[in-house]
């Protein structure tokens, strides 16, 4: 008789706890079971990043509409229609979800649609009264938006109620200034919606090239977007009749009332924050003194583990200060029969990442190959419009710890110069004095997420600038740039 039920039970269904699961059995032969109690796909596909680039590629044809006619076609643009697009995207979402469920059932993965809870070191109990027992369990339950602790917060949303709505506001205040804020504020904006973000920092961003996201925020401020900066709410609550008719006489448009969604990355309601209470118009005072009444408010200010009621910390396994699992390299607890991956841990918060954990979970704990996670020179991509895509150090970030030059161009592209707008892109390496390796590459410009890939290659295998200067410009492209830049604007 079997000492546990399974070599493995998952709790998570996302992308990094799909993967750990479909290659422990797939290619170990290991007996793995897998709890997920909301859809399978996690944040990254069914509430992240794949609905949110959909939402990208959706707010970026009005001015595809508007260029083509620089370019002497005749083109009519009508209005978006968010029924239409949102009834798509659900079933593309339907279909991914469907796909996940697949793989896992083709690599004999026993899954349960049920929330599960960590009973002991190698026990687990189901919602449906179930309990199943494992030589090692993994956890990767993901995270989730929360809300500020501010009075009425119930009245806005979360990024995760984005894609719930049933039809688009006519105008929004997002409150944040991280990637997740400016992202929806550049969506929303192309979608028609009137956007205000309000960010109590002195720039948007935080953490990354201080030259790359000014020049994003320029472009926002350029295209639209009301952002103010060292602004926050002070006052929020559902707007009175006369401030409603005030806004209308303003042209603001109807109340919009939102449905919320599933929470969390694998989707566990049982950790959910306060739901979204949209009664109508709302209400807003600022810390700049400007007061006006949106249609919707969206708290983009911050993401936490899903630990909550787990029952890690009864059981010996370390939490952090946010409620994150505390691993070490091979991504274990303090149990020794229980590891965590993804989002949970709060390391590098990417879909990728995540998987690459559970790659290197399974190589240590299933194949025998001690595999710690390498978080080194990882890619990332901000889906602004401008993109930017960033990988190695920040400017600031390399000065402080050596002797670096700084390499930069910012210049009108030809396509949208041709037909006379403002846009400005950034081609930023930064070079270390000693070694010449580039230490870090900013890219601020329409597909940077597409170069930033194939730049993060190079950079990863310690590229010099010099391995820079001697590959051959593609032209007339932007990324010609990054290779023939010849004299560094600035040494520190």
């Amino acid at each position: 008789m079997a000492e546990f039920d399974y070599d493995l039970f998952v709790i998570g269904g996302g992308s990094g706890g799909v993967r750990a699961a479909r290659v422990a059995a797939g290619e170990t032969g290991a007996k793995v079971a897998l709890a997920e109690e909301s859809r399978y796909g996690g944040t990254c596909v069914i509430r992240g990043c794949v609905p949110k680039k959909l939402m990208v590629f959706a707010s970026e044809y009005a001015d595809i509409c508007t260029d083509a006619g620089g370019y002497g076609w005749e083109v009519t643009r009508g209005d978006f229609d968010w029924t239409k697009f949102s009834g798509k995207l659900n079933e593309e979402l339907d279909r991914l979800e469907g796909v996940y469920r697949k793989l896992l059932a083709g690599s004999n993965v026993e899954t349960f649609d049920a929330r599960a809870t960590v009973k002991d070191a190698h026990t687990v109990q189901l919602s449906t009264g179930e309990v199943k027992t494992a030589k090692h369990i993994l956890i990767a339950v993901g995270g989730r938006p929360v809300r500020p602790e501010t009075k009425n917060a119930n009245l806005g949303m979360v990024s995760d109620d984005i894609f719930h709505l049933e039809k688009l506001p006519k105008s929004i205040l997002i409150i944040g200034g991280g990637y997740i804020a400016c992202e929806f504020a550049c969506i929303l904006h192309g979608l028609g919606v009137e956007v205000t973000q309000y960010y109590r920092g002195a720039q948007i961003l935080r953490g990354f090239d201080d030259e790359a996201r000014g020049l994003i925020a320029d472009q926002m401020t350029e295209r639209g977007i009301d952002l103010h900066l060292g602004a926050d709410i002070v006052e929020m609550r559902c707007a009175t009749p006369e401030e409603i008719e005030g806004a209308d006489d303003a042209g603001m448009g109807a109340p919009v009332h939102s449905t919320p969604g599933a929470i969390g990355d694998s989707g566990l309601s049982g950790q959910a924050e306060e739901q979204t209470e949209q009664k109508g118009p709302i209400f807003v005072k600022a810390t700049n003194g400007k007061t006006k009444v949106f249609d919707a408010v969206l708290f983009a200010t911050g993401r936490k583990p899903n630990t909550d009621g787990l029952g890690l910390e009864e059981i010996g396994v370390k939490l952090g200060r946010k409620g994150e699992v505390v691993v070490d390299e091979y991504s274990q607890t303090a149990v020794p029969s229980i590891y965590a991956i993804g989002d949970v841990t709060d390391r590098v918060n990417l879909t990728p990442v995540a998987i690459r954990e559970g790659m290197a979970f399974v190589e240590t704990v299933f194949k025998g190959n001690p595999t710690p996670v390498d978080h080194d020179l990882i890619p990332s991509a901000v889906f602004t419009q401008p993109e930017m895509g960033t990988v190695g150090l920040s400017e600031e970030a390399a000065r402080d710890q050596e002797e670096i030059e700084v390499y930069s161009t910012s210049f009108r592209p030809m396509q949208s110069a041709f037909v006379g707008k403002p846009d400005r892109v950034l081609m930023k390496l930064i070079v270390s004095k000693e070694t010449r390796k580039v230490l870090g590459c900013h890219i601020v410009a329409p597909n940077a997420g597409e170069m930033i890939q194939l730049a993060g290659i190079a950079i990863k295998m310690g590229a010099t600038k010099e391995d820079f200067d001697r590959t051959v410009a593609v032209h007339p492209t932007m990324s010609e740039e990054i290779v023939t830049m010849r004299n560094p604007v600035r040494t520190a």
